[in-house]
């Protein structure tokens, strides 16, 4: 990284996949996580993230969180990646760990360096519009440096398995496009409750973020000040022959840690969240999720026969 306002990207691959393995299974015949599965048009959902982060970030500045175990199945993908670009954790321990390790290693490069994470696994009907509103939120970002933004998505109807996103109330935050300050978060909420916030205006979290590499830490260590220390003692190794055996003993002493749940909805009033109005998205998690999705664009693969 050559100057303090480099954009880069982390793209989260880290995950299991567990609640998708039936469906996996049936496209593949294997019960290889959900990221390195040609689910759409042949393609990993993996590369399919990767082409579009690439639409604004320069393929040298993404960076790829990954699980040792993995290894077989993305090898391959990644024969033409730098290693350094490959953040490999010994085993899953939840996004929390994933992302500061993501974080320390971006930081012993440049840590005024904006950084946006992307999950591997989630649905974007236009991946154009999407990647123009990151650019917004990097833009964001690079004027106030302290701000971490969340991308929202403006819910079609009340879904009770999502994360969601409340704004502050303001003039502006309904509009399109608009950044707004972050009231709360509200994680899988009732019906009820979910049709309460799609009337009110709020949003999915997309779990797509941007902010300086040195803010996202600032965050982290005020919230996780016992990993934060533990991952900062040992960054000295990274780059070097010790670094992954001694991530492997580090990663057996922490326990699995979620960053929603741990990290954002403990500083949500220091976040703010753009409205992302123009495109259709879906977190395929479940594989009613990932059915319902191809449903809707009319899309018949052959694996589908074995699935249903």
């Amino acid at each position: 990284m050559k100057n303090n306002t480099e954009r880069c990207a982390v793209i989260l691959a880290g995950g299991d996949g567990s609640r998708l393995k039936s469906l996996t299974k049936a496209i593949t015949g294997d019960e290889r996580p959900k990221q390195f599965c040609p689910i759409l048009n042949n393609e990993t959902l993996l590369d399919v993230t990767r082409k579009r982060v690439e639409l604004k970030i320069n393929t040298e500045n993404i960076y790829y969180s990954l699980t040792q175990k993995h290894e077989f199945y993305y090898r391959e993908l990644f024969s033409g990646v730098k290693k350094s670009n490959l953040i490999v954790q010994s085993e899953n321990k939840g996004t929390a760990p994933a992302i500061l390790y993501a974080l320390m290693r971006l930081a012993t490069q440049n840590p005024e360096a904006i950084v946006a994470f992307f999950p591997s696994d989630h649905y974007f009907s236009d991946d154009l519009a999407l990647m123009n509103q990151v650019e917004r939120a990097f833009e964001t970002a690079e004027r106030q440096p302290k701000s971490i933004v969340l991308l929202g998505i403006e819910p079609d109807k009340a879904e009770t398995s999502y994360g969601w996103i409340e704004p502050i109330d303001s003039v502006f935050s309904e509009m399109a496009n608009s950044v707004s300050q972050v009231k709360r978060f509200w994680e899988k909420p009732t019906f009820e409750s979910a049709t309460h916030l799609w009337l009110k205006g709020c949003l999915w979290n997309s779990f797509v973020m941007i902010g300086k590499v040195s803010t996202f830490l600032e965050i982290i260590k005020r919230e996780l000040p016992d990993v934060y220390r533990m991952f900062e003692a040992v960054s000295v190794t990274f780059g070097t022959s010790a670094e992954k055996q001694t991530m492997r003993s580090l990663y057996a002493w922490i326990n699995e840690i979620n960053f929603s749940s741990e990290v954002l909805e403990k500083c949500a009033d220091e976040l703010f969240v753009l409205r992302v109005s123009d495109v259709t998205w879906s977190d395929w998690g479940e594989p009613h999720r990932v059915l319902g999705t191809l449903s809707n664009l009319g899309v018949q693969m052959d694996w589908m026969i074995v699935a249903a």
